[in-house]
C-alpha cells in the first residue's frame, strides 16, 4: 500500500512522491488523512530556502530534519483505519489530529494522536497547533486590564492571537498587516484599528489610534515575520513596556535600531515559542492543560471563516506557489486528500 507524499526538494520546488506505508505493528494504528494546514510562516521558509540547515525541527512530535528533501507539516486531520493487535478497539474511526507531515497516510502509535472533540469540525481541528501557538503568546504577553496592545502581523497565528485578546478587558487592541484581506479579518474580530504597516505615517496613525492620554502601547506582539517590523515595535512600545516576538525569521535579517530611544526605554523583549511552557507557569501548566484551553478557543472562535483556499493534493505545489507570490490572495490554504 501507498501513499502520496509532498516533498520540498529545493527552493521553489515541491514533488508529489508516492512511498509505501510502513507494516503496521502490534501498538501502532494507520491513519487516513482527511486534510492538512499549510504553514505560512515556516514552512514557506523552507519552500524559500529560508532556513538554518543546522536546525533542527523544534516540534518533538516531528523527527524530520530540515534539509532538502524533506516532507514537512505540523497540522493534519485524519480517522483511524486500521488498529494493531495491542490497539484499544475504541480508537477505530476516530477523528483525530496528529504533528504529522503533508501526506495521505501515516503510522503511528496512539500517544501521537489528539482526539478531536465532539462539535469540533475537521476543519477548525486544523487549526490546533495555531491556537495553541496563539494560547502560548497570550500567557507570556500577560496582557493586564486596560492596556493598549498592538499586534503585528496578521496572518493566521496574529489572527487567533488577536482574537483570544479580543477578548480581554485591554484598552485599545490595534491590528497592523500589509494585505487588506488580513486586515479585514482583523476587524471582523472587532480590534479598534486595523492598519497598514507599510503606510508612510503608519506610526503616526498607530499613535492615533491610542486614547489621548497614552502616548504609546504597553504591549506588542510581532508576528509578521517580517525582522524589520522589531523597529516599528520599539518605536510604538512606551517606557517600561513589553514586546513579545513570536515571529521564526530563519535566515532572515534585518538592521534593528538599538541605538536610539530603545537604549533608555527600559523596554522588555520577550522570546515566545511554543514548543516549552514558559518558566513561570510551568509548575501548574502542562501540553495537554494548554490544548484543552486551545481546543475551547477553537470551539469559540471557528477559524474555520479564515480558510480561502483548499487544494487537492495533487496540486499541492500550485498551493506553496500561491502563498509564495500571491499572499495579498490568501489567509489559511488547505490540502485535501479526499
Amino acid at each position: 500500500m501507498n501513499c502520496s507524499a509532498v516533498y520540498f526538494t529545493a527552493p521553489g520546488r515541491i514533488e508529489l512522491r508516492e512511498e509505501p506505508v510502513p507494516a503496521l505493528g502490534p501498538g501502532e494504528v494507520l491513519v487516513d488523512v482527511l486534510m492538512s494546514a499549510i504553514s505560512a510562516g515556516t514552512e514557506l521558509l523552507i519552500y524559500r530556502g529560508q532556513f538554518p540547515r543546522d536546525l533542527a525541527d523544534a516540534n518533538d512530535t516531528v523527527s524530520t530534519s530540515l534539509h532538502y528533501p524533506v516532507c514537512y507539516g505540523y497540522a493534519c486531520v485524519g480517522l483511524v483505519k486500521k488498529l494493531g493487535d495491542s490497539v484499544d478497539t475504541s480508537w477505530k474511526d476516530r477523528l483525530v489530529f496528529s504533528f504529522q507531515p503533508h501526506r495521505s497516510m501515516f503510522v503511528c502509535t496512539p500517544e501521537a494522536l489528539i482526539p478531536v472533540p465532539e462539535g469540533i469540525s475537521p476543519r477548525n481541528a486544523l487549526f490546533l497547533p495555531n491556537m495553541e501557538t496563539a494560547v502560548n503568546f497570550v500567557q507570556d504577553a500577560e496582557p493586564l486590564l486596560g492596556e493598549c496592545v498592538l499586534v503585528l502581523g496578521q496572518g493566521i497565528v496574529g489572527l487567533l492571537t488577536t482574537s483570544l485578546l479580543h477578548q480581554f478587558p485591554v484598552q485599545r487592541l490595534v491590528t497592523a498587516d500589509r494585505y487588506l484581506l488580513r486586515r479585514e479579518a482583523a476587524m471582523g474580530i472587532g480590534v479598534d484599528a486595523a492598519l497598514d504597516p507599510t503606510f508612510e505615517d503608519f506610526q503616526a496613525a498607530a499613535r492615533r489610534a491610542l486614547p489621548g492620554t497614552v502616548p504609546a502601547f504597553d504591549l506588542t506582539l510581532e508576528l509578521s515575520g517580517n525582522p524589520a517590523a522589531i523597529n516599528d515595535a520599539i518605536a510604538l512600545t512606551m517606557f517600561s513596556g513589553r514586546i513579545l516576538i513570536g515571529s521564526w525569521y530563519g535566515e532572515k535579517r534585518a538592521a534593528i535600531d538599538l541605538g536610539g530611544s530603545f537604549h533608555r526605554s527600559r523596554i522588555s523583549v520577550i522570546s515566545s515559542q511554543v514548543s516549552s511552557i514558559s518558566p513561570k507557569l510551568s509548575t501548574r501548566w502542562t501540553k495537554a492543560r494548554r490544548f484543552e484551553v486551545a481546543w475551547a478557543a477553537l470551539a469559540r472562535h471557528q477559524p474555520e471563516k479564515w480558510i480561502t483556499h483548499k487544494f487537492p493534493v495533487a496540486e499541492a505545489a500550485e498551493a506553496y506557489r500561491l502563498l509564495d507570490q500571491s499572499p495579498e490572495e490568501a489567509i489559511q490554504v488547505v490540502l485535501d486528500y479526499s
